[in-house]
């Protein structure tokens, strides 16, 4: 338990920050996942279109420290791997 008053308003600080990070990864999660079905369905075109709206969304997670960079860089990266590897 805080015992300070700045060390309580840390507390609640913490507790909001966490609530909008929690938001925003699940946000990209479910981006990432509309890509993977459609992946899975096999529809070319709705992975392109669920794929390029799903980039600007884990780039921009990366942005706002929810992801570091390379790992929003290859996640973008694979992901992009298994749309082209549709259309070949």
């Amino acid at each position: 338990m805080p015992n300070t008053s700045s060390a309580k308003k840390m507390v609640r600080k913490i507790e909001r920050r966490t609530a909008v990070n929690k938001n925003r990864r699940t946000r990209m999660r479910t981006f990432v996942r509309k890509v993977e079905e459609a992946i899975a369905s096999g529809d070319q075109a709705a992975a392109k279109t669920a794929f390029s709206a799903a980039e600007p969304e884990i780039m921009r997670a990366v942005s706002k420290g929810i992801l570091h960079k390379n790992t929003g860089s290859r996640k973008v990266s694979r992901l992009a791997a298994r749309v082209a590897k549709m259309g070949a």
